[in-house]
């Protein structure tokens, strides 16, 4: 087994490797003036199973489309050297919200995307807590798993809410079931019941309205969850609709962490004690920004490291997230 991890994604990478107890293996990467670029491996990877990791985010150099060209290429070249299998971690999919019309004409880029992948050579597809799972899905025609956070959030959870009253909240319709099934593994832990409410929440032409709450939050520790947090206007919404309503204490919980925009103006002043994501975007947007000291990060390389295993040695992912 052999696993690389593209320069943008090092760090991340690395941890997956420890939590492996195995070393990157060698690649090269090189930029040419006109800003086309090459990646290969520097190590022999024929008749391998190789595995790629690379979190597809825009940061400070590099947008998600040139992370997924870069993948794409490194792929392909893994795939003309011989490589058996191929298999991305992809720990942040871009796209991975594009995946429906919601006006005439509109693409449906998360399909796109899984064209791309495929035609590639890519093999299977990890990536985390995505957006939509069954489009996610239905998009991919190579195996296509999905990791989730929801236990790594419940270990952290667990002494912080032990002796509230907590609900559970979506902060929309659509993610009723994430919420769920939260709520069944922190239950489960707390050993006690643990109510689901939701926030309404209607987008048009960008705008997003709605702060009725579906539910009793009085005198409660209200938890929000969702996949990820851009700019932080939906989780300050609930928030403060939550505390409106006699909420006691909100937390906030979010897979990925992308702090689009200016994260001070969208969650400095909201209600929200906490916010809890994990590494598979770095918070590097929130660097000198007053919000960061409420953000907790949580080191999900272990998680893909267990999945990684498992796969490598024909062993169930799923059974890593049974309660």
């Amino acid at each position: 087994m052999k696993i690389f991890a593209l320069n943008a994604t090092r760090s991340f990478g690395e941890l997956v490797a420890t939590a492996l107890g195995m070393s990157l293996s060698a690649h090269e990467e090189r930029e040419f003036e006109d800003g086309e670029h090459k990646a290969r491996p520097l190590e022999n990877v024929r008749n391998e199973d190789v595995f790629v990791i690379h979190s597809l985010y825009t940061d400070t150099t590099q947008s998600a489309n040139d992370k997924l060209c870069r993948l794409l290429f490194f792929t392909a070249a893994l795939k003309d050297a011989s490589a058996k299998k191929v298999t991305a971690i992809i720990p942040y999919l871009c796209y991975a919200r594009k995946d429906r019309k919601t006006k005439p004409r509109d693409p449906v880029t998360t399909r796109y995307v899984a064209r791309l992948v495929e035609a590639s050579g890519i093999d299977n597809i990890v990536t985390m807590d995505v957006h939509n799972l069954q489009a996610y899905q239905n998009a991919f025609r190579i195996p296509s798993e999905n990791l989730e956070a929801r236990k790594l959030f419940a270990a952290y959870l667990l002494p912080l809410v032990k002796e509230d009253s907590a609900v559970i909240m979506s902060p929309d319709f659509g993610g009723i079931k994430r919420a769920e099934q939260f709520q069944r593994t922190l239950a489960k832990q707390l050993n006690k019941e643990l109510p689901v409410v939701f926030m309404e929440k209607y987008r048009s032409s960008g705008v997003v309205t709605g702060e009725r709450i579906t539910g009793e939050v009085k005198d409660k520790t209200v938890i929000i969850i969702d996949d990820l947090i851009s700019t932080g206007g939906t989780i300050a919404r609930a928030a403060a609709a939550s505390v409106k309503l006699g909420a006691k204490k909100v937390l906030a919980l979010a897979t990925h962490g992308l702090f689009t925009g200016n994260p001070d103006e969208a969650l400095l002043q909201s209600p929200l004690d906490q916010i809890i994501v994990t590494n598979t975007i770095p918070p590097f947007r929130l660097d000198n920004t007053g919000i960061r000291k409420r953000v907790t990060v949580l080191d999900a390389a272990p998680l893909f490291a267990q999945a990684i295993k498992r796969m490598q040695e024909g062993g169930s992912v799923t059974e890593l997230f049974d309660d």
